[in-house]
């Protein structure tokens, strides 16, 4: 079902459309290929959205938080916003202290995607993005499927290709709240397990310092669930530095991340083909979202599948980089119970 999300300043339309299927239901736009609501039922039956999101097009403008979005070409950070990629320097954007954070400045979340296929249950959407584009190169054709499946599954898949040698790391920025998203003070009370044995810390401008550090014995240890605001105050450096979680930790097996609300039953697992997730837990939401409600300080998490961030400056880690004519792929699964 399509229908009307808004106007943008150039006067273009943008649209809205509604998938069902694996009892869930989802909205997404044309608008930066956003998730704007998934609702999910509870051990009763009842349907809550459980991701945040805006009322209109102009909110993701110019918002910060990326609230839903698809980002690329490259997610998270890269250090002095540039890097080597065979014998030439590829400068990106200057958009976070010198750094280059989700892309930088012309996001291509802040543009109007085409929708290539739709059916009940998935949607796919393509975006043409040309040589030089942020600095990336290459004439690239990237696809964003979000298709819901069987057993309560959401399956958001990208595929993507360019005529150069260039990088491609998508993801997904959706905040959730298996609580409902207007339930903003039972976002940190929820359980969250990772079978992650390290991560990546970061220096104060929150980029990684190269070292894989253990979390055995820290606040960063997930490996037994538990509530996720129960260690984001310790006293531990890492946390300290970036206000709480937003850490990048491994994948090693799957699920990679499960997530769950004890008051509504609802839980979610996390399962993708990226080597990182990074746990992002809304240290500096300060948003008016849909329905009226106010996303301050922690009203939800994101757990952002991807390669490690500022990946394309250490060759110890997996890369991005992708060569010409070969085809990007990846996917993500959030598999919903209650």
């Amino acid at each position: 079902m399509k229908t009307n999300f808004g106007l943008l300043p150039d006067g273009k339309n943008t649209a809205l459309y509604t998938i069902t299927g694996g009892g869930l239901k989802a909205v997404v736009s044309d608008y930066g290929a956003a998730l704007v609501r998934l609702f999910v039922p509870d051990k009763e039956g009842n349907l809550a959205d459980v991701v945040l999101g805006f009322d209109d097009p102009d909110s993701y403008t110019t918002s910060s938080a990326f609230l839903g979005v698809t980002v690329g070409r490259n997610a998270n950070r890269v250090k002095g916003a540039s890097f080597k990629m065979g014998d030439q320097i590829v400068t990106l954007g200057n958009n976070e202290n010198g750094n280059n954070l989700h892309s930088g400045p012309n996001p291509i979340h802040t543009r109007l995607w085409q929708v290539e296929k739709c059916s009940e249950n998935a949607i796919t959407f393509r975006l043409d993005s040309p040589h030089g584009d942020q600095g990336f190169p290459g004439n690239a054709v990237i696809r964003v499927t979000y298709a819901l499946e069987d057993q309560g599954t959401l399956r958001i898949s990208y595929d993507a290709v360019a005529d150069r040698d260039t990088v491609f790391n998508m993801t997904n920025h959706s905040y959730f709240n298996l609580a409902g998203h207007d339930k903003t003070d039972r976002a940190m009370e929820q359980i969250l397990s990772m079978p992650a044995r390290f991560f990546c810390p970061d220096d104060a401008q929150n980029i990684p310092t190269g070292e894989l550090r253990s979390v055995a014995d820290t606040p960063m240890d997930f490996r037994k669930p538990k509530a996720i605001g129960q260690d984001i105050g310790a006293d531990y450096e890492p946390l300290h530095l970036q206000g709480g979680y937003d850490h990048n930790f491994e994948v090693w097996c799957n699920p990679c991340a499960i997530l769950s609300d004890p008051v509504s039953g609802r839980t979610m697992a996390v399962h993708t083909d990226c080597p990182g997730i990074q746990l992002y837990a809304g240290n500096y939401l300060n948003d008016h979202g849909k329905d009226g409600v106010y996303y301050c300080k922690r009203s939800g998490v994101a757990l952002e599948t991807q390669f490690y961030p500022d990946s394309v400056n250490h060759p110890e880690w997996a890369q991005p980089f992708v060569k010409a004519g070969q085809p990007y792929h990846s996917t993500t699964k959030y598999v919903f119970s209650w």
